[in-house]
C-alpha cells in the first residue's frame, strides 16, 4: 500500500496517494510511515494544517521522529506568520495578541541556534526512507528559513502595516 501511494504521488496523483495511505494507516495503526507520507505531502503542498494533524499521527507512533517534528515547528510558524499578516493586514490586532506574538518571537529567538540545521523537513518522493539535510539544498533553505524568522521578528516601526511581526522587541 506505501509503494502504491508512493506510485501515485510520484505521478502527480496526490489526492489518490494520500486515500491509499490513509488506508494503510487503518489497516496497520501501528505504523508510522503512512502519515509520514501524508504529513510530507501535505506539508510540499502548502497546506500546513492538515500537515500538522498527520505529523502528529506520526508522533503518537514515535515521538522522537524529527520530520514529524519539523514539519510541526515550520508549519505552525507558516500558519502563524500568515494569520498575523492577515490580522495586521486588517487592522485587527489587538494589544494582547501583540503582546503574545511578541513572547513567542522572543522564545523563539531564544531557541534558535546556528545548529538548528534540523527544522526544515526535507522534500521526499518515495516512502518511507528519511532523506537527511546533507544536500545542500536542503541546508540552504534551512538558512531561508533561519533567516527569514530572524528577519521577521526584528523590531521594525509600528507603522509598518505589511510586517505582522512589526513592533516586536528584541
Amino acid at each position: 500500500m506505501l509503494n502504491q501511494g508512493s506510485q501515485a504521488a510520484a505521478t502527480g496523483q496526490k489526492e489518490q496517494a494520500i486515500s491509499v495511505w490513509k488506508q494503510a494507516g487503518t489497516a496497520y495503526p501501528a505504523d508510522k510511515s503512512p502519515w509520514a507520507n501524508i504529513a510530507q505531502t501535505r506539508y510540499d503542498s502548502g497546506q500546513y494544517g492538515e500537515a500538522i494533524v498527520a505529523a502528529q499521527e506520526v508522533l503518537l507512533r514515535d515521538p522522537n521522529d524529527k520530520a514529524a517534528n519539523t514539519i510541526i515547528a515550520i508549519g505552525g510558524l507558516r500558519l502563524s506568520t500568515r494569520a498575523l499578516g492577515d490580522l495586521n493586514r486588517q487592522n485587527n490586532m489587538t494589544p494582547q495578541l501583540r503582546a503574545d506574538a511578541q513572547e513567542m518571537a522572543k522564545l523563539l529567538r531564544e531557541n534558535m541556534s546556528d545548529n538548528s540545521a534540523a527544522v526544515v523537513p526535507t522534500r521526499r518522493t518515495t516512502a518511507p526512507a528519511r532523506s537527511s539535510l546533507r544536500d545542500t539544498k536542503d541546508v540552504k533553505e534551512v538558512k531561508d528559513v533561519k533567516d527569514k524568522v530572524e528577519a521577521a521578528t526584528k523590531v521594525k516601526p509600528e507603522g509598518d502595516k505589511n510586517d505582522p511581526f512589526g513592533g516586536l522587541l528584541k
